[in-house]
Parts: C-alpha cells; sequence; structure tokens
C-alpha cells in the first residue's frame, strides 16, 4: 500500500444558499478542484476525496475554502485531511476502509462549526507539525473576504497577479492589494511547510 490522502469535508451553511441553482454552482465549482482525482459528493453538501498524491492534499482544501468563501462570508469548506496507507486500485470511497480513509473520516467526525480543517496521520510527530499548519491554515482560510478569496482562488491555480488581474476584471494593484490582505504569502507557506512534513512521513 501507498501513503495517500483522503479528504472528508462538507460545505458549511449549505442550506443558507440563496438558490438550488446556487448551491448547484457551488458544488460545480467545486468539482472542478477535484476534477483529476476519485471523490463524490453524497447528501448534497459532503464530500469524500482520495488523493493518490498526499503532497496536493492541503493545497487542494485552501481551493476548496477559497470558492466557497468567494460566494459569500458565511460559506466554507469544513474538510479534515486523513494520510496513511491506502489500497488500489480504490473502487468505492464510501465503503474504502484503509488507513488513509479511516483517519480522514473520524478526524472529520471531531470537528466543529469553530475549527474547520485537521489534519491527521498514524505518525505522532507527524501530527503535532500537521496540527499547527492546520490550525494556522484554518485561521487564515476563515477570515476571507469574498474578494480575497476570489484573488486566492485564481492564486492557487498558480497564476500570476498579472493573469489574475485579467481573468477577474481587476486593476493589478488591487490584486495586490487583495493578496497581502489574504495573507497570500503565509499561505504558500504553510503548503510547503506541509509538503515537507508529507516527504518525512514518507521516507520514515
Amino acid at each position: 500500500m501507498s501513503i495517500s490522502a483522503v479528504i472528508t469535508g462538507d460545505i458549511v451553511n449549505s442550506t443558507l444558499l440563496v438558490s438550488p441553482a446556487i448551491e448547484k454552482k457551488l458544488i460545480t465549482q467545486l468539482s472542478a478542484v477535484l476534477k483529476e482525482h476519485k471523490f463524490e459528493f453524497y447528501r448534497g453538501d459532503s464530500f469524500q476525496a482520495y488523493i493518490r498524491n498526499p503532497d496536493e492534499a492541503l493545497e487542494l482544501v485552501f481551493q476548496l475554502r477559497a470558492i466557497a468563501r468567494s460566494f459569500s462570508f458565511i460559506h466554507d469548506v469544513r474538510a479534515s485531511i486523513g494520510i496513511g496507507k491506502a489500497a488500489t486500485p480504490v473502487r468505492n470511497l464510501r465503503t474504502a476502509t484503509s488507513e488513509a480513509f479511516i483517519l480522514s473520516g473520524r478526524s472529520f467526525d471531531r470537528l466543529g462549526d469553530e475549527i474547520r480543517l485537521s489534519i491527521e496521520s498514524p505518525d505522532p510527530e507527524a501530527n503535532t507539525a500537521f496540527r499547527v499548519i492546520a490550525s494556522y491554515a484554518d485561521f487564515i482560510s476563515k477570515r476571507l473576504t469574498s474578494k480575497q478569496a476570489e484573488v486566492v482562488s485564481e492564486l492557487l491555480k498558480e497564476h500570476t497577479q498579472t493573469e489574475t488581474a485579467k481573468k477577474l476584471k481587476k486593476a493589478q494593484a488591487t490584486v495586490n492589494k487583495h493578496a497581502q490582505a489574504a495573507g497570500w504569502s503565509e499561505i504558500e507557506k504553510l503548503i510547503y511547510e506541509y509538503k515537507q512534513v508529507i516527504h518525512q512521513l514518507i521516507s520514515s
């Protein structure tokens, strides 16, 4: 079995989306983020995704949350990332019982509305680092305004600020202002540190 990641999540305040059409639009955009991975939405606003390369999981969660935050300040995505062994191929997400799935599911069950992100592995030392990363990532994501979230979402697609300004039809100075206010440099650092812990976990 290889080390993989599983994301278990749901949409915060999905019942407060203004219409079924808006809910469908949000789920479509979230699905687009996960399209390269095996994923499934169920009960309308809940989902699970199997990420073969665990390096990508935190960045994906940042993207999912930025998209939700771009719809309004009351919306968000709660998510748990379970990192561990996963039997492949994964045929059915709902019935999978490998380590990564169990860790993700159990961790998600412990989340509340105040804490919306957790990262858990079977390694206690790695988990110490993951708790700090998850806490800071959660702090940043929960404070994104809709405009900041739009910018972060584009930057996470590896678009430059110039490309982001063109896509969002904003001045580059405005994009830069939103990026700084959103804590973009901190987001980049958190993703980097997360990957470093993943690499140490895999090599141990």
